[in-house]
């Protein structure tokens, strides 16, 4: 496998690190493609402009893009209902780009600029709070994918080397015997999660009725 064309396969990606190729990251799909392990239609952020451009960099046939992994969409961004939000810090350690901010038991919210659109941040939320919102009314041009990839790559990269460093610290301390601390958060209770849940159904179901009765007149 070699290494240049697997960077050249990267650089076609669009750097969402959203997993739904079946792979943990755009790179390892590039490998796998390189290998021929994976084929050029599994990435939906990527669209069919995306397998075009695979195939011609390889020398195959095009084909349609595979609809067991995802369709082409709109860009979309994700958001976060402040009102519901308890501080649990388990969407920002989802983001691979480093896109949350925020503390724990202190609200967040999301860098929409930064946002890929991954969706990663959803899955962990435990209080449904984080919803996904289009950007656009139209998918991106092939030339906008890859030009936000280039610094969605950036911002991953740099965020495994924070979490690598990390790391690194806390196994040079534990060689050493040095006392690891755990951090020092309160744990949030039962009951707020509950609470920060029954917020967010109201909120819903309120603009659900809305919805409703201004279609009903």
């Amino acid at each position: 496998m070699s290494a240049s064309l697997v960077a050249k396969i990267d650089c076609l990606l669009p750097q969402t690190q959203c997993t739904r190729c079946g792979y943990p990251a755009c790179r390892p799909y590039a490998e796998a493609i390189a290998s021929g392990a994976a084929d050029i239609d599994q990435c939906p952020p990527g669209g069919q402009a995306g397998v075009d451009a695979l195939a011609a960099l390889l020398g195959r046939a095009s084909k349609p893009l595979n609809a067991a992994f995802g369709i082409e969409s709109n860009p979309t961004v994700a958001v976060i209902d402040e009102n519901v939000c308890i501080g649990c810090t388990k969407c920002i350690q989802a983001c691979p780009v480093d896109a949350i901010v925020g503390s724990a038991k202190r609200m967040h919210t999301i860098i929409a600029t930064e946002c890929t659109g991954c969706e990663l941040c959803i899955p962990p939320c435990p209080v449904d709070c984080i919803v996904m919102v289009a950007t656009s009314a139209m998918p991106l041009m092939r030339a906008e994918i890859l030009d936000r990839a280039i610094h969605s790559r950036q911002r991953f990269e740099a965020r495994n080397r924070r979490l690598a460093r990390k790391g690194g610290e806390r196994n040079s301390r534990r060689e050493t015997g040095q006392r690891i601390d755990a951090p020092r958060v309160a744990p949030i209770s039962r009951d707020a999660v509950l609470e920060a849940i029954a917020r967010g159904k109201a909120k819903r179901e309120a603009m659900t009725n809305r919805t409703d009765g201004s279609s009903s007149q």
